[in-house]
């Protein structure tokens, strides 16, 4: 499993894609780093970071499908996909190889970030509790994304396509509360219930107010799991109709 990681993970820095992709993120955060400093009245950085996450949380998650379309999608396309296939790795090894690869490309462009507070740190006070929970809450709901990529790519063998179901499927979770909040679902309690507690906005604004949730963390890292039984039972048949 270890050799299909770093596989995997060198796929994306041998090629200018996880570069690119990088680059968008630290562009769209450091604008809104920029933004946030020239909107203050005083000369004193004091804002979250965890805002920044979750104001633009819209525009990151169109880089995370551009991360995961190709996991299986081009493998298929290219018919590649039978050689790990007939291989004696199992199917869960190679998704969650995959899916870790991409989570380390993702946690690096965080890591990046990172120079962000540091600025902010050197000319006034950042709370490192809140940047945690902020940074930690953001991770935890770009899994989820990684996920979801990684499912959508596992369904076709177009990673066009896979990337555009993979940003319907995150828009449609990120605008589930509101969907929620509508009166028509208002009107049904249990449905609404039901759909704020499936809602990543919703269990992202504790750590975005910089707390820390140990039933939002269980929440993330379930879903996560989920999604990723489902690519791989998605794989399993598939293979199983090969013969």
């Amino acid at each position: 499993m270890f050799s299909l990681y770093k596989k995997e993970l060198q796929s994306y820095f041998y090629s200018p894609f996880a570069y690119i992709i990088s680059a968008l993120f630290l562009l769209v955060f450091s604008m809104s780093f920029i933004q946030g400093i020239s909107n203050m009245d005083s000369s004193i950085f004091k804002f979250s970071f965890s805002n920044i996450f979750y104001n633009n949380f819209f525009y990151f998650i169109f880089m995370i499908p551009l991360l995961t379309m190709r996991t299986f999608a081009e493998e298929r396309k290219s018919h590649t996909e039978t050689l790990w296939l007939s291989a004696p790795i199992t199917i869960p090894q190679v998704v969650f190889a995959k899916f870790l690869a991409v989570a380390t490309v993702f946690l690096l462009m965080m890591v990046l970030s990172l120079f962000f507070p540091l600025i902010a740190a050197v000319k006034g006070h950042v709370i490192v509790s809140s940047m945690i929970c902020g940074y930690l809450g953001f991770f935890l709901w770009g899994l989820v994304c990684i996920a979801v990529g990684m499912m959508m790519s596992a369904l076709t063998d177009n990673p066009i396509i896979a990337a555009v179901f993979g940003e319907t499927a995150m828009i449609f979770l990120i605008f589930l509360d509101n969907f929620a909040s509508t009166d028509l679902v208002a009107s049904l309690p249990f449905l609404q219930k039901l759909l704020n507690w499936f809602s990543t906005e919703v269990h992202f604004s504790a750590f975005s107010q910089g707390l820390f949730s140990l039933s939002d963390l269980v929440f993330f890292i379930s879903i996560t799991l989920v999604v990723l039984v489902w690519t791989i039972i998605i794989i399993e048949k598939r293979r199983w109709s090969r013969g």
